[in-house]
């Protein structure tokens, strides 16, 4: 078993869990891209009982199902859950260390974005190679994260 921590982006909330392995999915459907914005989430899908919270996270009812875990302070998305379901979804990007993780399945596919699916062709820049952001860094006197 691993033990893995994770929380929102301002710190308010915090969370370990328990895994045995680093297998996660991307779900696409149109409730999850809506819910974060994106055009799919990744998840790893965790049993409750692996997962010990220090502050309780907000809650939306996103259906009369399922509810939607976030930081209301932040706006951090955290987790998706069936309220009658012993297991619970954790995004993957609120880990601690989410670079672990790899997808083995896809979820909701009548709403993925092909176009989306596979960037790694198109060029790209580190954030710490862009001067504007790395000048916006220094001004606000905080380290880049």
């Amino acid at each position: 078993m691993h033990i893995l921590s994770g929380g929102c982006q301002c710190g308010r909330i915090r969370y370990t869990v328990e895994i045995e392995q680093f297998d996660a999915y991307l779900c696409h459907c149109r409730m999850c891209q809506r819910a974060t914005g994106g055009v799919s989430i990744a998840f790893k899908n965790v049993p409750r009982v692996n997962q010990a919270w220090e502050t309780e996270p907000d809650r939306f009812a996103s259906s009369p199902f399922a509810n939607r875990l976030f930081c209301s302070a932040c706006g951090t998305p955290l987790g998706f859950e069936y309220v009658d379901s012993p297991n619970r979804d954790i995004t993957i990007g609120s880990f601690d260390d989410p670079s672990q993780f790899f997808p083995t399945s896809n979820f909701g596919v009548e709403s993925r974005h092909d176009a989306w699916s596979d960037t790694s062709a198109l060029p790209g820049q580190r954030c710490e190679d862009y001067a504007p952001l790395v000048d916006r860094w220094k001004t606000s006197g905080k380290p880049m994260p």
